[in-house]
């Protein structure tokens, strides 16, 4: 386990190991892990620029008074959108691309505990389309200008990192899996679409992992890590140097520590760029490792993407 003073030393460090100007988009930042996330950017960064992407007006209201309570030079910018809607994730990201050259940080925490099957206007699964096709979306569409950042480059989903299971390739929408098999299926898929992409950017550290629980409007519980050090702990993965970009250098490895030696990725390569991570920091179970050996033998990455790109295809064209 990292320890939270090995992570606070580091996430101090940001200021002056990063430079001033450092631009996140936080996807699901009005609430739970992304509003703690962005009070913590906004607190350790330089004159930093937060896109706050969510569906609540008041709350993002009150997230950015506080932001610019903690660092009255940064700026802080709301966009409202229901982002389980491909079409409306591609208007957002055109707004993004609009205005900034680069993002540093691509942080995606969008989520709604949704078990009834209940669909999107697109006929994606409501949870599906929060967890896998709309973070994919995001991803893709913001990649051209994440992997030109002149300093930090990454992308974190908040998620199930470290609890991969068993994959069920017939059923990738997870339309008629029980919950616990949903779960451990959608999890796995998530990191299967992130070694997908990675692919295309090594430039770019991807992680993905599991926080613990705390509080949104839809999970009032506050189990697992608390508040305050899950925000310390999402900080340091955005920004920490131990979670290396395939191809590192040109500043954008993120800050150094003196202690601790960086992770092994999703396929047990130390750098390897991808990072399924434990609410510990730590890289995933041996167990989950196996798993993901078995899956990418099968030619599953592929077969991930295939999927999730015939989807955003087949949306496309019903436009």
């Amino acid at each position: 386990m990292v320890s939270l003073t090995d992570i606070q030393a580091s996430n101090s460090q940001i200021s002056t190991a990063l430079p001033p100007g450092l631009v996140a988009i936080f996807v699901g930042g009005t609430s739970g892990i992304g509003e703690i996330t962005v009070k913590k950017f906004a607190k350790y960064s330089r004159q930093p620029r937060a896109y706050i992407v969510g569906r609540s007006q008041s709350a993002a209201e009150r997230i950015i008074a506080e932001c610019r309570i903690l660092n009255p030079e940064g700026e802080y910018i709301f966009i409202k959108a229901d982002v389980s809607l491909m079409k409306v994730v591609d208007e957002v990201c055109e707004t993004i691309k609009a205005k900034e050259k680069f993002v540093n940080l691509l942080f995606l925490s969008a989520g709604f505990p949704s078990i009834d099957g209940a669909e999107t206007s697109e006929g994606l699964v409501l949870l599906s389309a929060l967890m896998v096709y709309s973070r994919a979306r995001f991803i893709m569409n913001l990649l051209p200008i994440i992997k030109v950042a002149p300093a930090l480059r990454r992308i974190i989903t908040v998620a199930g990192g470290g609890r991969e299971g068993q994959l069920y390739p017939e059923d990738y929408p997870a339309r008629h899996l029980s919950l616990m098999k949903m779960r451990q299926h959608l999890i796995t898929v998530i990191t299967l679409s992130m070694e997908a992409l990675a692919k295309f950017a090594p430039e770019v550290s991807f992680i993905h992992d599991y926080p613990g629980t705390v509080k949104t409007p839809l999970l009032d519980h506050n189990l697992g890590i608390i508040s305050v050090e899950c925000g310390e702990r999402h900080l340091f993965m955005a920004t920490s140097a131990r979670y290396l970009p395939k191809l590192g250098g040109e500043g954008a490895d993120g800050v150094k520590l003196g202690s601790g030696d960086v992770f092994k990725g999703s396929n047990e390569e130390v750098g390897s760029g991808v990072y399924s991570v434990k609410s510990d920091c730590e890289s995933t179970s041996a167990a989950s490792l196996k798993l993901l050996v078995e899956y990418r033998a099968q030619g599953l990455v592929e077969d991930v993407w295939k999927h999730v790109d015939g989807e955003f295809r087949r949306i496309s064209e019903v436009k």
